[in-house]
């Protein structure tokens, strides 16, 4: 069977090293043709070093491992546009920017994302559209061959039964969350002050002194301050719509009016457009919320908690009435994990505040009211309740059923795809490099091709 069980997903949620795009330099061809894709030499030598530098080991030679993974993936992607598979704008955005998020909470910042790739995040997204767009479209022809296919409790029990004790998974620590958000309200005479700095920053600009060294000493969006609030290109779809439908209708030189978003309020010069594209530099202010407004916001909140201690309402129904988060207001709360798509989180996916908040707290517990962020840099309150916890535990029927049940419907999928892929190949032009027909492929269908 082939490594799409461990390299792959690598192939599809990291991106490329830039240190080594900066250090070394290839002579880039065409090492391998699969209907109407290719595949370039630099696409393997990026995906080998960024798999070194994750640590994998192989004891056979991870050029060719890489070489036959992409072999596969470029197969999927060329019979589903002959399928007319498609994947929307929509879906590669918000893939985009999960992708994003993970790595940001990983390194800590979208600064020291900026810096580790020594570009902007307009930049890195320009970049690596295409490749998430592949990969999305070759991951939505896998799940259309196999999306039948099912496995039966008894498979499942055969299926952990066959690993031996000494190799099953350790399940780590892992929470789940309900929480309910309240916003703290912010006070007209602050949003007053806010538009009243930026009307005199407009003026300023108008009179002659710089954009870029006035949002570099005022500008509160730290992603671009440093540059003199310089984006870089962009798209359309790359902004919120209340800030790209002010930036896309600007002349070059030109300063917006006052841009309100949910990140705070704006001022914008448009820097450069090409076609569908712009540059342009922007000044945040974010008003700030008065001590007596976040005191409010905390004692509402402990009210609400007090209350469901009581049992004068469920943790749901408070949230349903008094929750002020949208994305979690009307499935009662629940908590995603942006990494994983499920409930449930492992302690360096949460944030410093949640994750202290709930530390000494006992399943059914609910927090006492914390302030926090929103995934927009914006101040809020919230309370959480500890839904469930789990001790690190080899993985077993009884406590993880749905994990080992995915697991086994994995590998039957896996050995259905392998039989689907000789198929496929067959009837689908393929030529290799002779550099590479030395490799020692997993699978046959790459040999004398």
């Amino acid at each position: 069977m082939l490594l799409r069980n461990s390299i792959l997903i690598v192939l599809t949620i990291l991106f490329i090293n830039p240190t080594w795009a900066q250090n070394k330099q290839i002579i880039d061809q065409v090492v391998a043709i699969v209907g109407k894709q290719v595949i370039l030499q630099s696409d393997i030598e990026n995906q080998a070093l960024q798999l070194r530098a994750q640590g994998y080991y192989t004891t056979g030679d991870i050029t060719c491992e890489v070489f036959e993974e992409m072999l596969y993936a470029k197969l999927l992607v060329n019979q589903a546009i002959l399928d007319s598979v498609e994947v929307s704008e929509a879906e590669v955005k918000s893939e985009m920017e999960r992708r994003l998020n993970y790595f940001i909470n990983q390194i800590g910042s979208e600064e020291k994302l900026e810096e580790y790739y020594k570009k902007s995040i307009p930049e890195i997204k320009e970049e690596f559209t295409d490749v998430i767009r592949e990969q999305l479209l070759s991951q939505r022809m896998q799940q259309q061959v196999t999306t039948d296919l099912k496995v039966t409790p008894q498979e499942v029990k055969a299926f952990y039964k066959s690993i031996p004790t000494d190799s099953l998974p350790i399940i780590n620590t892992e929470f789940e969350m309900e929480q309910i958000i309240v916003n703290p309200k912010v006070l007209e005479v602050e949003i007053l002050r806010i538009k009243d700095r930026l009307r005199e920053f407009k003026e300023r600009i108008t009179n002659g002194e710089s954009f870029a060294t006035l949002a570099v000493l005022y500008s509160e969006d730290p992603g671009s301050a440093a540059r003199g609030g310089e984006l870089g290109f962009v798209s359309r779809g790359d902004l919120v719509p209340e800030f790209s439908a002010v930036a896309f209708n600007l002349k070059v030189g030109e300063i917006s009016k006052i841009v309100k978003t949910d990140y705070g309020y704006h001022i914008i010069q448009l820097v450069e457009k090409k076609g569908e594209r712009i540059n342009c530099r922007h000044i945040l202010m974010k008003p700030k919320i008065s001590i007596d407004e976040k005191t409010k916001a905390k004692n509402r909140l402990d009210s609400v908690r007090t209350a469901i201690l009581n049992k004068e309402l469920t943790f749901k129904e408070a949230c349903w009435k008094f929750s002020e988060d949208d994305n979690t207001r009307l499935n009662g709360g629940v908590m995603v994990n942006p990494a994983t798509g499920n409930s449930r989180w492992e302690a360096g996916h949460l944030t410093p505040k949640i994750a202290f908040a709930i530390k000494d707290m006992k399943v059914g517990d609910i927090s006492l009211p914390f302030e926090d962020q929103d995934e927009n840099g914006q101040t809020v309150y919230k309370i959480v309740l500890l839904k469930s916890k789990s001790e690190p535990h080899p993985a077993n029927l009884k406590d993880d059923y749905q994990r080992i049940q995915d697991m086994a419907l994995n590998k039957k999928s896996g050995e259905f795809m392998e039989e689907w892929i000789k198929k496929k190949s067959k009837g689908t032009y393929i030529k290799i490099d002779e550099e590479y027909k030395n490799c020692k492929f997993q699978n046959e269908i790459w040999k004398n091709r």
